[in-house]
């Protein structure tokens, strides 16, 4: 009788295996009126794949995606008056096609919800009717209404995954916050009861990777609904 796979363990989604509030304890959002602030202080935070700028303004802080060159002190202007400026928080409809945004609103005043992680940014292309095109970093278009706010400027953490992590304690408190397993063992390396790619003998798992779409959590093993290869045909 085989032993259940961590990922089968996981599946259930116990308080074991989910990742702990603490590590996404900060929300983003934009305060409601048109203001100035300062950013207080940048954030390094584990739980997020960019610095996080904390801006006072007269009513209060409010957390914002840190983008490529803030600094601390640096004035943060919020409205459509607002400078296009990197850091500035401006309506859609008052930012030009071209220009580099990020942290997009869906709906006026939901405080941001699109490209928020580490070296991401999408561009605003052309306006149609009473909503603004804006290029994703997956190159694909969507509509946005043009009273929606974004932030100018591109998410800070470009480059992360190029660093190597060199010692295994920094890997495991990067994956710590995440409450990941590891280290992880190589399937193929383990004992025939513990895994469906158990064994490895001659290296060969003796089926196919790429798991059913709709395999439960302890079928689903292998390459998951991999991308297509190679010349269409």
């Amino acid at each position: 009788m085989g032993k259940r796979i961590i990922q089968r363990r996981r599946g259930k989604g116990s308080t074991v295996y989910r990742v702990k509030g603490s590590a996404f304890s900060i929300r983003f959002t934009y305060p409601y009126d048109e203001t100035k602030g300062n950013v207080l202080k940048i954030i390094d935070s584990a739980g997020y794949t960019c610095p996080i700028a904390m801006i006072k303004t007269k009513k209060g802080t409010f957390f914002n995606v840190g983008v490529t060159g803030i600094l601390e002190g640096q004035e943060i202007e919020i409205g459509e008056n607002a400078q296009i400026k990197d850091g500035n928080i401006i309506p859609l409809r008052k930012i030009p096609a071209g220009t580099k945004i990020c942290n997009i609103e869906l709906e006026p005043y939901n405080g941001g919800k699109l490209i928020r992680s580490g070296g991401s940014y999408g561009v605003v292309t052309k306006k149609v009717g009473n909503q603004i095109a804006v290029m994703m970093p997956s190159k694909q278009e969507v509509l946005v209404n043009e009273n929606s706010r974004a932030t100018i400027g591109i998410v800070a953490g470009e480059g992360r995954t190029d660093k190597p992590f060199v010692k295994a304690g920094t890997k495991y408190f990067y994956l710590k916050v995440r409450n990941k397993h590891y280290p992880r063992t190589s399937p193929i390396k383990r004992n025939a009861v513990n895994h469906p790619f158990g064994d490895g003998r001659g290296k060969n798992m003796g089926k196919s990777s790429i798991a059913p779409r709709w395999a439960p959590p302890g079928r689903k093993v292998g390459l998951l609904r991999p991308r297509k290869t190679g010349r269409g045909r």
